[in-house]
């Protein structure tokens, strides 16, 4: 058990970051050896399944000791991080313990970060922006490396048309947002919007699908309660958490994936949804305007705009032909541009610049 690179997911609840790590490994794997440290994922399973002599499991004592030395052929073992906790860490491991290991982190946040992440940051052997904007907030970037998804675990259904009839829920079609339900995912826009808009189309019917924390029972009680008022509870529905092995049947089901958040560093539904054959509306945050073709494979909206998303989504919801057309177009732009094999051979670039010790901006 000596492995190249050890990847880290100290973070107990799956988060959009946990989502890239859970597609990332199965693919990572194929060609390096993984030691992965922290709470276990799907996709780890998976590659302890398909590679049990490159994959392994480790404790945070476990890492921290192989990393003592150097690997068989002379170089520095890879950390490639994600988090403040993580970073700091691995920063002491190396700087104040003189452990031979070279540390990538990967950033996808649009903003400036407060001073200790940026030192942080400063501290990394490379940096992978998710995003050229992204990038521009980091200056020590080494490489920008858009996220990707599986498009074997995301695919769509035979009959896009007619998946929606498998849910035994209302209509013919179904229309959905996924991910956190909290204010800054945009959920009180989405639920507003529906409000106004299924009355118009009898054949729709919304689902929400995603972990409500304790501190957001009282926006969601407060969403349920406005569905009831206007009729609309059998119409409307709060799916809960859904497995990571089940939310691709809940993105091949709808013929719409809506993501509306006020604010993302990246975002993956719109690409999750598309690899399903969706047609995506998407508010212009993360890497939304950069995923979605507008009027192509959907349409890209401002942020924190109920008006905006309403008007949008009435132009397409009329044409199922339409939006099932849509869907294929996001399918083939996911394939072309935005799988996690293309991600993973950024990310394996980086790890051999590191080790050169070259930086290459791109």
């Amino acid at each position: 058990m000596n492995p190249e690179v050890i990847i880290t997911n100290m973070k107990k609840r799956y988060s959009g970051v946990s989502g890239t790590i859970n597609a990332l490994l199965p693919v990572q794997t194929k060609t390096l050896s993984i030691g992965f440290v922290g709470t276990d994922l799907p996709g780890a399973q998976l590659a302890k399944a398909q590679y049990p002599d490159r994959f392994f499991y480790l404790s945070v004592w476990q890492a921290i000791w192989i990393s003592r030395k150097r690997l068989p052929d002379g170089r520095p073992r890879t950390w490639h991080v994600r988090r403040d906790p993580e970073m700091m860490l691995t920063i002491f491991m190396r700087d104040a313990l003189r452990f031979p290991i070279k540390i990538v982190f990967t950033s996808a946040a649009k903003h400036r970060h407060s001073w200790f992440p940026r030192w942080l940051i400063s501290k990394m052997d490379g940096v992978i922006a998710t995003t050229p904007e992204a990038a521009s907030f980091v200056p020590n970037t080494t490489s920008v490396v858009p996220h990707g998804i599986s498009l074997d675990r995301f695919s769509p259904p035979a009959d896009k048309l007619t998946a929606w009839r498998r849910t035994a829920l209302p209509g013919e079609y179904g229309i959905g947002t996924f991910g956190r339900v909290r204010p800054d995912k945009g959920i009180d826009i989405f639920v507003e919007a529906m409000i106004r808009l299924l009355p118009e189309f009898p054949d729709y019917t919304a689902v929400i699908a995603g972990l409500c924390t304790p501190q957001y029972q009282d926006f969601q009680k407060q969403l349920v309660a406005k569905i009831a008022s206007n009729g609309l509870s059998d119409r409307i529905i709060f799916l809960g958490v859904i497995g990571p092995n089940e939310v691709a049947g809940w993105y091949q089901n709808v013929l719409i994936t809506v993501a509306c958040p006020r604010y993302e560093p990246f975002g993956l539904t719109p690409l999750e949804g598309m690899a399903c054959g969706c047609a995506v509306v998407a508010s212009d945050t993360g890497a939304f305007k950069m995923i979605v073709d507008d009027n192509v494979t959907g349409h890209v909206v401002p942020a924190d705009n109920t008006d905006a998303l309403t008007l949008a989504l009435r132009k397409v919801m009329p044409d199922p032909i339409l939006l099932a057309s849509m869907g294929k177009s996001g399918r083939a732009r996911v394939e072309a541009g935005f799988s996690v094999d293309s991600e993973a051979r950024g990310i394996s670039a980086v790890y051999t610049l590191v080790h050169s010790n070259i930086t290459a901006a791109q």
